[in-house]
């Protein structure tokens, strides 16, 4: 079972390295290149018309990774891997768009505020919905109607406040993902760490699942997960399909992933976080993106009530560019904080179950 898994990555890993420069051609032959901010570093100006809705090439090679692993090795699709792999295309279809009106069209904005706002609702609501339906032979639907942080805790908060839940969840971390996207590979390197961090534990809740309660040491201690080792698969998936793709966009970036890829990573993120019971542990295996996120809002916040700005610019890895350290610099920096949340993450998780034995 655990060649999936394998299998997974390993292709997506060669589609993306093998894709992207193709699709680099395609996108630079059609003239897709990405605009960018004049008020930015005066260095990112050189970026300008670098092709960009690079995230087709990673969505693209998750789904065939996640199917060719399921043919090869004979295993069969779950509902919870595609509700994943829906979310995340969904998202990804309504950045497209995005981007698709901001590149084509020549309209700066993109998507109208109320189009975009209203596409994402669509797939958000669509997955909330559908996560709640589907119960296995132990009554375990994809999602719970419980609020998770290793796993569920007591806390069921019905099926309507679930949904409303899951669209805060889905918008707030596709809209971090997408702040976090301005400097070469930042954000596909940090997505790569925590899409590693899911599939490990996607593995052990397998192994510690409450369906193998009978031989397992201490089955007070066991994970009700309704498809874990299929989670697994797609985070391994995911993460091969990023790590190649990060060959290119890593600096000095040779396309970008723009809304297309950023909204999906962000719609994947929560769908794992949501289908195996990890929901309040997101906040912290992507802590960079809401580090990000929260510059933004301390931006914003600050220069609405007081007239004066915290930092030079946001989002943060901005400011730091602006008090003149290098984009490489800025990047790995940010990997290593990233980085430094995964392991603290995984830790937490572990101690989790630990503590339960």
């Amino acid at each position: 079972m655990m060649k999936q898994i394998l299998f997974a990555g390993v292709i997506g890993l060669f589609l993306t390295l093998i894709g992207t420069p193709l699709l680099i051609k395609l996108l630079a032959r059609k003239g897709y290149g990405q605009y960018i901010r004049d008020d930015g570093p005066r260095e990112h100006h050189a970026k300008r018309g670098t092709p960009t809705m690079g995230g087709i090439a990673f969505i693209l090679a998750t789904l065939i990774a996640y199917f060719m692993s399921k043919i090869i090795t004979g295993a069969s699709p779950t509902l919870s891997g595609l509700l994943v792999l829906g979310l995340m295309s969904g998202m990804g279809l309504v950045g497209f768009l995005d981007d698709y009106i901001k590149i084509v069209k020549r309209r700066s904005l993109g998507l109208r505020a109320k189009a975009k706002m209203a596409g994402q609702l669509t797939v958000g609501i669509a997955f909330a919905v559908l996560s709640l339906q589907f119960a296995d032979n132990r009554g375990n639907t994809p999602a719970s109607t419980k609020l998770s942080f290793v796993q569920d805790f007591g806390w069921t908060i019905g099926p309507v406040l679930f949904v409303v839940w899951a669209l805060f969840m889905i918008l707030a971390m596709s809209n971090g993902v997408n702040l976090t996207d301005g400097l070469d590979g930042l954000a596909t390197g940090a997505s790569v760490m925590v899409f590693g961090a899911y599939t490990f534990i996607g593995v052990w809740q397998f192994q510690e699942s409450c369906a193998n309660a009978q031989t397992l040491t201490n089955p007070a201690a066991c994970f009700e997960v309704r498809d874990p080792l299929d989670l697994a698969v797609v985070a391994s998936a995911l993460m091969g399909a990023c790590f190649g793709f990060l060959w290119w966009n890593t600096s000095p970036a040779k396309i970008f992933m723009g809304d297309t890829g950023s909204l999906a990573l962000g719609g994947a993120l929560v769908g794992l976080a949501i289908c195996s019971r990890t929901e309040f542990l997101l906040a912290l295996l992507g802590g960079l993106f809401v580090l990000i996120t929260m510059s933004v809002v301390i931006q914003v916040g600050a220069f609405r009530l007081t007239g004066r700005r915290v930092f030079r610019m946001a989002p943060l890895h901005h400011h730091f560019e602006l008090k003149g350290w290098s984009e490489i610099l800025v990047v790995v920096r940010f990997w290593i904080i990233q980085g430094m949340c995964v392991i603290v993450g995984l830790g937490l998780f572990y101690a989790g179950w630990a503590a339960d034995k």
